[in-house]
């Protein structure tokens, strides 16, 4: 499985970016996907997953602003990004998990400037 990630950017506080994530290989043995982000001098942290196809479960800070979806025509993941603020600055990851295998995207840059 491949994943190739972009949308990434600059953006001021309270405003919004949505991120993709194109997924290529065997994404018919796709259990679980979502997205991570890992901020200057963090751990890598959930932003979002969707096991199964089921509702996707999100990390607290940011639940009721970011918007997991997918396409399944395109074989894409989204995550909606809204009401941003410095605190949601870093590099964000899809993800995809067959099994106990997980697959990583390069990585596209966020940042929130107050």
């Amino acid at each position: 499985v491949q994943l190739q990630a972009s949308g990434g950017g600059l953006v001021q506080a309270g405003g919004s970016l949505r991120l993709s994530c194109k997924i290529s290989g065997s994404i018919s043995e796709v259990n679980n996907m979502g997205w991570f982000r890992q901020g200057p001098g963090h751990l890598r942290t959930l932003v979002a997953l969707s096991k199964d196809g089921a509702s996707p479960e999100y990390g607290d800070s940011v639940k009721g602003r970011f918007i997991f979806s997918r396409d399944n025509a395109s074989d894409t993941i989204y995550l909606q990004m809204n009401n941003l603020n410095p605190k949601d600055t870093g590099v964000y990851y899809c993800n995809a998990q067959i099994g106990f295998r997980g697959f990583w995207g390069q990585g596209t840059l966020v940042t929130v400037s107050s």
